[in-house]
């Protein structure tokens, strides 16, 4: 089960994402892409929704917009992992799902109100109260910044992108089992926060660095389309086959 922070108040209050807004992703709709991920999946692979959750933040909020073609076969560790579909429906319906996840990031990304920003954490119950798991997100949050070649920051985003690095990376598994779990838990909105200053950090240097390429209408809402795919036409797995040749089966 997944859960997200109500940013409505500084207090760890949880909602089922059956509650959340229109547009988010239900429950069955995550455990249909958990299940793809299982499916077709394996070590090179992003795990769960969690990381999945993870990655797609750091591919919308780094230096350099990451084509489709880039990041869609990132999931499965790769292109020469990219998956054999079962069917067309199937394959339609995990990449749509995916990218309408993504805009809902976006969406909460380019709010201008701090603390808008909910990550995809699972949670678990231990003495009676909600502990949130965020490893998983960690590491599909790195696994976006090494697609995206990220050059360093200034000190503030440095600070914010060490903190996911530090759950989300093995070589700091030590440090992250010597912490409490008051001190685990109070990384959960620091977390969330650095995600939102790392995001505006990128986008103002885009801003600064291509001006005449934001126009109002992108920078407001950078939203993600699925087109509809021809058998003919190239398949956007970034193959370089005709979708009939390749993802339709």
């Amino acid at each position: 089960m997944y859960w997200r922070k109500e940013n409505q108040s500084k207090e760890t209050k949880v909602s089922n994402m059956n509650e959340q807004p229109q547009g988010y992703l239900s429950d069955e709709e995550f455990e249909f892409i958990e299940a793809m991920l299982d499916k077709y999946g394996h070590d090179e692979a992003v795990l769960d929704a969690s990381e999945l959750d993870g990655f797609l933040t750091a591919v919308v909020s780094g230096p350099d917009m990451i084509p489709p073609s880039v990041w869609m076969p990132a999931i499965w560790g790769g292109e020469a992992h990219s998956p054999n579909w079962e069917s067309e429906d199937e394959f339609k319906r995990f990449i749509s799902l995916v990218i309408r996840h993504m805009n809902c990031i976006v969406d909460m990304l380019m709010t201008k109100n701090t603390g808008e920003f909910s990550a995809l954490f699972k949670a678990r119950t231990q003495s009676k109260q909600q502990v949130f798991i965020v490893e998983e997100w960690c590491f599909g949050y790195m696994r976006g910044v090494d697609l995206g070649n990220w050059p360093e920051m200034s000190k503030e985003p440095e600070q914010a992108l060490a903190l996911i690095a530090l759950h989300g990376k093995e070589e700091h598994f030590d440090k992250i089992e010597a912490l409490s779990l008051k001190e685990h838990q109070s990384h959960v909105s620091l977390l969330e926060l650095g995600a939102e200053m790392i995001h505006a950090y990128w986008l103002n240097q885009r801003q600064h660095l291509h001006p005449s390429a934001m126009t109002k209408s992108t920078v407001q809402s950078p939203v993600v389309s699925l087109p509809k795919i021809g058998r003919n036409e190239l398949c956007p797995c970034g193959s370089g086959k005709k979708y009939k040749q390749c993802c339709l089966h």
